[in-house]
């Protein structure tokens, strides 16, 4: 009863059967149903079409590829993300609005450009290919130009995340430690991540997600050689120019549900980080 009683508390902005209807029906339209129909069109197969289609070898090794590479993209940017976040808010130096601003550069980038650009430098004649080729290395058109392309469109994601809730953390909190006798490290570890760590937490997730469903870059850096660096994405726009519109489904149900089961217990993690650490409620 007093939870029902909480959702009919006065609000400064009134309607709330209203709002709350539209958002159940935009939501719906927009998504809900969107996935409840490739569902069931997956499920058209039936169990067993379903977990031969799955199971096949060449989309195992196509969602290995996509899963392993956007994780260690978005751990890459969690570090450096946070990194950049503390260099724009905690210092003030020539071009740091200039520098700001180039962050948001891949969100208005077209994806395909940027990985005609990147394909561009590290291909094997490009201007960082050619100086490791000698080396016997190889980072375009393989898993590692994956993990470049996916670094490179998901840094947003961590670093506006981070930096709003960095831009909140007062410098006396710091100092505050350092007079108590914490030197740096303990600092950082005690004081300032578990502040930090919902919001850390949160741009990973964007990031994996980000990285997971990308396409337009990463196709052109990939080189898409099957069990090697193809990833599953581009599995599935090939089912679906085989007119195999149940396989490309089946693909991306699988997605769907390894996406979701990750993206929950991030989100459980999270919720944990906030109530042990007594931020938000």
């Amino acid at each position: 009863m007093a939870a029902r009683w909480r959702l009919r508390q006065p609000s400064v902005i009134p309607g709330f059967g209203l709002t709350l209807g539209f958002t159940l029906t935009y939501f719906s339209l927009i998504i809900l149903i969107p996935l409840v129909a490739l569902v069931v069109r997956a499920s058209g197969l039936g169990w067993g079409g379903f977990w031969a289609a799955a199971s096949d070898p060449r989309v195992l090794a196509a969602l290995r590829t996509s899963f392993v590479t956007a994780l260690v993209a978005a751990s890459v940017n969690v570090v450096f993300g946070t990194l950049i976040a503390w260099v724009l808010v905690r210092y003030r130096f020539p071009g740091r609005r200039i520098f700001d601003a180039m962050v948001d550069l891949p969100f208005a980038l077209p994806t395909a450009v940027a990985g005609i650009a990147l394909t561009a430098i590290y291909a094997p004649n490009g201007f960082v290919g050619q100086l490791v080729a000698p080396l016997g290395w190889r980072i375009a058109y393989t898993p590692i130009g994956i993990i470049i392309a996916m670094i490179f469109i998901g840094l947003p994601f961590v670093v506006r995340t981070i930096q709003p809730i960095l831009e909140e953390v007062s410098h006396e909190v710091e100092e505050a430690s350092a007079t108590l006798g914490a030197n740096r490290f303990q600092t950082i570890s005690r004081v300032l991540l578990p502040s930090l760590a919902p919001a850390i937490l949160t741009g990973f997730a964007l990031a994996f997600a980000r990285a997971v469903g990308e396409y337009g870059s990463v196709i052109f850096i990939a080189g898409n050689i099957p069990f090697v660096s193809e990833i599953a994405p581009l599995l599935i726009v090939i089912r679906l120019e085989e007119f195999n519109y149940v396989g490309a489904a089946v693909i991306a149900t699988v997605m769907l549900a390894i996406s979701f089961v990750m993206l929950f217990l991030i989100n459980l993690i999270q919720a944990w980080s906030r109530k042990r650490y007594g931020y938000g409620s």
